[in-house]
């Protein structure tokens, strides 16, 4: 079988231990759980977000992964929380342009973290700047809508997730529904009301417990299935 490709977004990072410079990065975890799953990771330079559409038009999928915060004014937000942090804004550009174009085009798409902050800006959500309590470090339940696409890819309406943020949604864009909730009420799935072609988004990192948990798999086998 060959491969699809699922473009990657890399993320730029100041610095890292084998490279001298600024180098852009993709979390290990994430491209090994692509590759298990049946794709191919395409590791792609966020540049020139106006191409963006002609350029994700070779690939099979999309993966928008976690990383630093949008910049609030992407969102309208006039002040700056103390604890935003890691803003970029050639980042941010690149993520709202392949988010939108994804939405558009059906091409199928798996958000996480990040990502899912991202659709719901793209689509005019809010976020909230800093949670009162961070989900950082924690692994926590999800209930899931029955009829999502998110539990049908899961295999299951309840599952552990592990997560790492500080940030959610606040407003949700039209156009999204909530498909995940934590016990506290968090935000932690989102999919379009009527989608172009198979999306899910989730607030959870599920590439942390990919190889032990078969629901967190189940997440990256279907979005191979999709791109198939």
């Amino acid at each position: 079988m060959t491969r699809p490709l699922i473009a990657l977004p890399c993320r730029f990072a100041a610095t890292t231990s084998a490279l001298r410079f600024a180098a852009e990065v993709t979390a290990r975890a994430l491209a090994e759980a692509v590759y298990a799953a049946g794709g191919e990771p395409f590791m792609m330079h966020p540049a020139e977000p106006a191409g963006a559409a002609a350029r994700l038009a070779r690939a099979d999928a999309l993966l928008l992964p976690g990383g630093g915060d949008l910049a609030p004014t992407t969102y309208g937000a006039r002040t700056v929380h103390g604890e935003v942090y890691d803003v970029d804004p050639a980042q941010d550009a690149f993520d709202l342009a392949a988010a939108r174009h994804a939405l558009t085009t059906g091409l199928p798409t798996l958000a996480v973290c990040r990502g899912l902050q991202v659709v719901n800006v793209a689509l005019g959500g809010t976020l909230t700047q800093d949670m009162p309590v961070h989900h950082r470090h924690v692994v926590h339940r999800v209930t899931l809508l029955p009829d999502s696409t998110t539990a049908r890819a899961a295999g299951t309406e309840r599952l552990h997730a592990s997560c790492y943020h500080h940030q959610a949604v606040d407003r949700l864009a039209p156009g999204l529904r909530v498909t995940g909730t934590t016990p506290d009420g968090t935000i932690e799935a989102v999919e379009p009301l009527s989608p172009a072609g198979w999306f899910v988004a989730v607030q959870w990192h599920p590439e942390d417990t990919a190889t032990t948990d078969p629901t967190q798999r189940a997440l990256f086998e279907s979005l191979i299935e999709a791109a198939l």
